[in-house]
């Protein structure tokens, strides 16, 4: 059930930012709190995510449900709504909300049901279906493996530095501060299994500072300071990234990362039978879990677009620890990220990512000066298995086999054109993106796809995110007229920018908190114990219209070269995308088989939407009489 954040915007990431001095005016409606540090300074002002009207859901949910609906369903859901929303019972539910929302102690509403919902008790496994991955782009000067991990690791370090310190300047949208909340998660944390919902933990990352890496499924801790408390050079991790990597040798251990690819269920029971085999796994796992980040160095030396997404996705289930962030460095100096979802979306690591990314890139990180202080060997972290533990293992390896067997990717690098393109018809690049994949879906199923779209709602107190129902009546409109082959470029160029400034519309009332899905899903988690469902929620197209075929988020960044995530109902596809300059890419995953077919239909669509815009705009010019002049 991935929610990632879209529509990430890039930031200036390459160098620490100033601390901010005690003249600065806050921006208009916040206030500075000196004693939380400069990252969370403004957090105690942030607003609190809103209740929306009951009045103004039902009609937006209605809204959202007509392109997927017959006249004759649509006749029914309307007749549900209605009803619920004269009902006193609505009237009720929505006080006990409100009341929930203002109680002094309680910083969102939505924060805490939302969290064990969509993750925590979450109990399918998180590779493939909650995990997100990164690939980035390739550094030609840092193409072996030690010395590309090292690098990764050495640039990481002030970053985690200006977090741990919460020095790190907070985002801003449009001048106003995000929610930092979620940024304590990065380094030095872990989720855990539990049931009926996991937990996470945070660690001192004074006494746990270190680094583990996994080779051939065996893991190595290395401190990432010197006895004398000065921080690894990078020359000096790469020399212990080689003595791991020697160390691993060529045989592969059993694969006890294997056991966190599993059912959330099955793991919690292998990680109680792994702590009850040996004292020995007790101390292991917390030497991993509380690691500053995990380091994947893969045997692996994926070439193309498929083969690398599919190796940070998943990889082979078992040189992982996927409770955990992980950078995954190949054995071809390649790289990408993997993202543990549960405490945070994709905003952070991003940040982290660039951050390290673009320092290196611009020659900009502090690579450090060897100290010619001796170097510990790395310390192996053991695991002592008997027979229940490796048959654990076992069962963990062919449950992840036969769900990865059953999974596809395809990768869309449609380089057709990209946003400097799409801007000159003066349209909204997400919006544009957003309904090729409408007119793709049209394509391939004849309807609307039922879609997800992520939008975030970090400007709220512990914000995550709301959902955009991109298919609406206008896309529909839009669709069918492209797919007619009388109809007029004129006609769907009207009909295309209706579609995209509805999209628009419907993104920034997600992004103020006010789109439909979290406020029916807090209106039903007010229902006490044998209180009556609304017809509402039992209506089948609540069901339909919340069956995400489409799971869509994007997220743009010059130094990622990639990046997806899986699908989030049986029958559905994973459709993360990235805009740039010239390309929009996108990213397929499913369990359907026919995955090769939308990214077919994707870039038909693509074409035939600039080739409808250039002759649309051509002919509405002469309509106009603006014929020979630029419109914008």
């Amino acid at each position: 059930m991935l929610r990632l954040t879209s529509r990430l915007t890039r930031r200036s990431l390459t160098m620490p930012p100033a601390r901010k001095s005690s003249s600065e005016v806050p921006p208009k409606g916040y206030a500075i709190d000196p004693s939380a540090g400069p990252m969370l300074r403004y957090q105690a002002s942030l607003p609190r995510l809103p209740v929306p009207t009951i009045s103004s859901t039902a009609h937006k949910y209605l809204e959202s449900t007509r392109p997927h609906l017959t006249p004759a369903e649509y006749a029914q859901t309307e007749a549900a709504v209605h009803a619920f929303m004269a009902s006193p019972q609505a009237a009720e539910l929505q006080k006990r909300l409100e009341a929930r929302a203002a109680d002094p102690g309680t910083l969102s509403w939505l924060s805490e049901w939302w969290n064990d919902a969509a993750y925590m008790g979450y109990r399918d496994p998180v590779v493939v279906f909650v995990s997100y991955f990164y690939i980035h782009v390739d550094d030609r000067l840092r193409t072996k493996p030690a010395q590309r991990a090292a690098s990764l690791l050495k640039a990481m370090l002030p970053f985690r530095t200006l977090t741990e310190t919460k020095e790190l300047e907070p985002e801003k949208v449009r001048g106003a501060p995000l929610c930092m909340d979620s940024y304590k998660w990065l380094f030095h944390s872990s989720r855990y299994p539990t049931k009926p919902s996991d937990t996470a933990r945070k660690f001192d990352p004074a006494t746990h500072n270190h680094v583990v890496f996994v080779r051939k499924n065996k893991f190595y801790s290395v401190p990432l300071v010197h006895a004398s408390g000065q921080e690894l050079s990078a020359a000096e991790l790469e020399t212990q990234i080689e003595r791991v990597i020697e160390l691993a040798g060529d045989t592969p251990a059993t694969p006890v990362g294997a056991l966190t690819s599993d059912n959330r269920d099955n793991w919690t029971d292998a990680r109680a039978a792994l702590l009850a085999a040996d004292p020995a796994n007790v101390a292991s796992l917390e030497a991993i879990e509380s690691a500053m980040i995990i380091v994947c160095l893969d045997d692996t030396k994926p070439v193309t677009r498929e083969e690398i997404s599919t190796a940070c996705w998943v990889g082979d289930g078992r040189n992982r620890f996927y409770d955990k962030h992980q950078l995954i460095v190949f054995d071809n100096g390649r790289s990408g990220f993997l993202g543990e979802h549960s405490c945070m979306d994709g905003t952070p690591t991003l940040r982290m990512n660039e951050f390290i990314l673009a320092t290196l890139a611009l020659g900009k990180a502090d690579l450090g000066t060897p100290t010619g202080e001796a170097l510990p060997a790395p310390t192996e972290l053991p695991f002592a298995l008997n027979a229940v533990t490796r048959d654990l293992v076992k069962g963990a390896e062919a449950r992840f086999d036969a769900l990865v067997a059953a999974h596809e990717l395809h990768v869309l690098h449609y380089e057709g054109y990209g946003k400097d393109v799409v801007k000159r018809f003066g349209v909204s690049p997400d919006a544009w993106a957003q309904l090729v994949k409408q007119l793709a879906f049209h394509k391939m199923f004849g309807r609307p796809g039922v879609t997800y779209e992520s939008a975030q709602t970090r400007k709220y107190q512990l914000g995550r995110t709301e959902v955009i129902r991109s298919a609406s009546s206008e896309s529909k409109a839009w669709a069918e007229a492209m797919l007619d082959v009388n109809e007029s470029d004129g006609r769907k160029v009207a009909l295309f920018r209706r579609a995209a400034t509805r999209h628009l519309q419907y993104a920034a009332w997600a992004a103020d908190g006010q789109g439909v899905d979290r406020h029916l899903f807090g209106l039903k988690k007010m229902l006490k114990e044998g209180e009556d469902v609304p017809e509402l929620y039992l209506d089948p197209a609540f069901g339909k219209t919340n069956h995400w075929e489409l799971s869509t988020s994007q997220l743009s960044s010059p130094y990622l070269d990639g990046w997806g995530y899986g699908e989030v109902v049986p029958d559905g596809y994973g459709l993360s995308y990235a805009i740039g300059d010239r390309y929009i890419r996108w990213t397929i995953t499913s369990t359907r088989g026919d995955a090769g077919q939308l990214r077919h239909y994707l870039a038909e669509a693509a074409t035939e939407l600039r080739d409808m815009m250039e002759h649309g705009v051509t002919q509405e010019k002469k309509e106009m009489g603006m014929e020979g002049k630029t419109k914008l």
